[in-house]
Formats: C-alpha cells, sequence, structure tokens
C-alpha cells in the first residue's frame, strides 16, 4: 500500500469519526427544538455563533472526504484500482474530488442560501 493510499484509508476513518461527532451538535439541535421556543432560541443563539460556523464547514468537508473516499472504497469492492499506481491515482482523485465538492456545497449552503433569506 502506498504512502498516499495510507493517509487516504486514515483521513477516511478521521472524517468518519469526527461526523460521529457531529451528531452530537445535530442532536443538541434537535433536543432544543423538542424542547420548545426558549430552548429552541438558546440553541439558536450557541449554534449560530462564529464557532460553530467553522465547525459546520470542517463537517461538510469531513462529509465530503469520507462521501468520495467511500465510493472509492465501493470500487475497489469490485477488484479495480486496486494495483499500486491506480491506487495513488485515485487518492489524488478522492482529494481535488472532495475540494471541488466541499467548496460547491459551501458556496451553496452558505453564501448562496444567505442570500435567498
Amino acid at each position: 500500500m502506498s504512502r498516499y493510499s495510507l493517509l487516504s484509508s486514515i483521513t477516511n476513518r478521521i472524517t468518519g469519526v469526527a461526523l460521529s461527532a457531529g451528531l452530537l451538535v445535530f442532536v443538541y439541535w434537535l433536543m432544543a427544538v423538542a424542547g420548545g421556543n426558549r430552548a429552541y432560541l438558546q440553541a439558536h443563539e450557541i449554534l449560530s455563533s462564529g464557532f460553530f460556523k467553522v465547525v459546520y464547514a470542517a463537517l461538510l468537508f469531513c462529509f465530503c472526504y469520507h462521501l468520495v473516499a467511500g465510493i472509492r472504497h465501493l470500487i475497489w469492492d469490485t477488484g479495480r484500482g486496486l494495483e499500486r499506481a491506480q491506487s495513488k491515482q485515485s487518492a489524488g482523485i478522492v482529494l481535488v474530488v472532495t475540494i471541488v465538492l466541499a467548496l460547491a456545497l459551501g458556496y451553496w449552503l452558505f453564501l448562496a442560501a444567505g442570500r435567498a433569506s
């Protein structure tokens, strides 16, 4: 296994853990919604802070990376792309597609949606 494939595999696991931790934020928001207006307003104030906007951006990147790397693993399950050179190339493709997808989704979620409201 090449260094790039190893780094890609570790990054896939790290992003999976980060997404699991991000679920705690989502559960907090759901509990606030279920807790009534006062709880929701308090959660809204906390979750719309600058810190959480950075957290959302990081979670978006983690989601994109985990998604694209998961597709790569599905392709590997078919027996394709397992050679060292192919694995190295696909690690680079995963990173490039992740960045493009994260930037596109980030623009749509943070900038374009903000203008619409």
